[in-house]
């Protein structure tokens, strides 16, 4: 996925997703933030992204830094240029570089603070990754989201 110039404003609409977010957790019971709750989440998301990947590569796959890394899988098994489950990241074809790989290994922590509340949570989110709180604190340059030169976030 080719980064695009992001709207005007995006910054300001960005930075009150992130705040609505953080607001929003302190709803969430403190047992399934940060806890054996959400640690067991991410085992359990790990295992079936492990499971999804297994079936579905056709390239390497190798562990990197704490994340396991499936390419070769088809592209109706992930979304935009990829998917993190748990400590998996499911890719397509192409080999992804160290930043994209830091943008995900920040998924992979998100995972081990909401454990299975994290897929329901990105949903609510929303698909647009200029407003998906978890797509801006994982890095939109990172995750190719906006251009890379003099971005923040």
């Amino acid at each position: 996925m080719s980064p695009v110039a992001p709207p005007p404003q995006w910054r300001e609409r960005a930075d009150d997703a992130v705040r609505r977010g953080v607001a929003f957790d302190r709803r969430i019971p403190p047992v399934l933030l940060d806890s054996v709750v959400s640690r067991l989440g991410a085992r359990a998301g790990t295992a079936f992204g492990f499971v999804w990947g297994s079936l579905w590569s056709t390239g390497r796959v190798r562990r990197r830094d704490g994340l396991w890394v499936f390419t070769g899988m088809p592209g109706w098994t992930f979304g935009r240029g990829g998917v993190c489950v748990g400590s998996c990241f499911l890719t397509g074809d192409r080999e992804p570089d160290e930043r994209v790989l830091t943008h995900e290994r920040v998924h992979a922590r998100q995972w081990r603070r909401y454990g299975l509340l994290m897929p329901v949570l990105y949903l609510l989110a929303g698909r647009d990754p200029l407003r998906n709180r978890f797509e801006i604190e994982a890095g939109l340059a990172d995750g190719n989201y906006i251009p890379r030169r003099g971005a923040r976030g």
